[in-house]
């Protein structure tokens, strides 16, 4: 699909385009890739609604402008987080990707990675000059420099709730029986083919472009999944509602708030093939609090070494619709047992040191390049603390089906 055309087959006007996805089983996670992915194991997750693309900029501002939303990334910043910091120097802002001149070591994220004063949704890199070859003109881009709180009440807002990594990664695979490495099958370019938006060249100093595309691209710019989705790979990273975990909990039961049932699968079950990939074995398995993972292309939690914590955060738009209560247990002894295993995934998804909690983003992005940061796959996923806005970061909205 050619980029312009495909950008013009999405209107982005309304705030209700969403696709059924139906219910079903199907193999979660990889044990092909990077650790966090496994293991592999079954999930059953319910029929529900999913946006057909991220929310735009457009949709963003919409809300916005209805509501006054202030998103975390415009907020002050307070003196009192940052002991010893000019208050001159405490500007709001948020991360934004800088690319080298030339070569560097990929083992620091400071060589590609700055804080953007002022940067915001509005505009993504604040102040300063957007990277060469990124677009102007952004209005039906997905929107970024969004919190997963900022994402959490535009959903609120439009009568819906942030998909579970469940959901979204069931979504993305858009609907075949057997599990692919990628969404649209086992090659990574069919027939040569560019089929989503990720770094094209030699990160983080030369990118091509993707379909012409160096940033971000128009929603809808590359083709559709089985069920009709855009851009569930690549563009941008995607907030879900479940809490980052260093492993999948395949156990039932487990402190996750998902809404999905799981049942673990013998170890190698899953069908993603590494062939024609670098070489990534599965290390043993980490301790919760011992995760070295996530996203290779962007800061992770390390960004709050540049930003710190900035706000205090509502979690009201977290997804507990199906939480896995006791069956027959009195609603008062549910509704403890739910608030608890809330309270100790919360504690358990966050870096250590810190107490803001991580979410798992699905999807990869723009950013994500073959030799440093194969996410662009389904079963990838990566830990994001709720208060970091970026570049690369985005989200799209899931509405839950009456009885489901």
């Amino acid at each position: 699909m050619d980029a312009a055309r495909g950008a013009e087959a999405i209107k982005t006007d309304s705030h209700d385009r969403m696709v059924t996805i139906p219910g079903g089983t199907y193999l979660m996670g990889s044990d092909a890739f990077y650790p966090e992915e496994g293991p592999v194991h079954e999930v059953t997750v319910a029929a529900f609604e999913l946006d057909q693309h991220q929310v735009t900029v457009r949709q963003f501002r919409e809300f916005v402008e209805a509501t006054g939303y202030v998103t975390v990334a415009e907020r002050p910043l307070d003196p009192a987080d940052f002991a010893g910091a000019d208050p001159a120097d405490l500007v709001p802002g948020g991360l934004v990707f800088v690319p080298s001149a030339v070569p560097v070591a990929l083992d620091d994220w400071r060589q590609w990675w700055a804080w953007g004063p002022n940067a915001s949704w509005r505009e993504p890199f604040g102040g300063g000059a957007r990277p060469e070859g990124w677009a102007i003109e952004l209005d039906e881009h997905p929107v970024t420099q969004v919190s997963f709180e900022d994402a959490s009440a535009y959903a609120a807002w439009a009568g819906k709730r942030l998909p579970t990594e469940e959901e979204w990664e069931f979504a993305a695979r858009g609907g075949p029986a057997e599990q692919t490495t990628y969404a649209w099958g086992d090659e990574v370019r069919p027939g040569g083919r560019v089929m989503a938006n990720s770094w094209q060249g030699r990160f983080p100093y030369l990118n091509t472009g993707a379909a012409g595309w160096r940033g971000t691209a128009p929603v809808g710019s590359f083709d559709p999944n089985g069920y009709g989705l855009v851009d569930m790979i690549g563009n941008v990273w995607e907030w879900t509602s479940s809490y980052f975990t260093a492993r999948h909990e395949a156990v039932e039961g487990a402190a996750r708030l998902t809404g999905a049932s799981h049942a673990g699968t013998d170890a190698g079950a899953g069908t993603d093939a590494g062939a024609g990939h670098p070489s990534l074995t599965m290390a043993s398995e980490p301790a919760a609090d011992a995760c070295d993972c996530g996203c290779g292309c962007g800061p992770s939690d390390a960004g709050h070494e540049l930003a710190g914590s900035q706000t205090k955060l509502d979690h009201s738009g977290t997804h507990s619709d199906a939480q896995h209560d006791r069956a027959g247990a009195p609603p008062d002894l549910q509704q403890k047992a739910a608030a608890e295993r809330e309270a100790a995934a919360r504690e358990a998804s966050a870096e250590p040191g810190s107490r803001i909690p991580r979410r798992a983003l699905k999807g990869g992005s723009h950013l994500c390049a073959p030799e440093y940061c194969l996410r662009y796959r389904p079963a990838a996923r990566s830990p994001q603390a709720d208060d970091t806005a970026t570049t690369h970061i985005g989200f799209r909205c899931a509405r839950s089906l009456p009885g489901s």
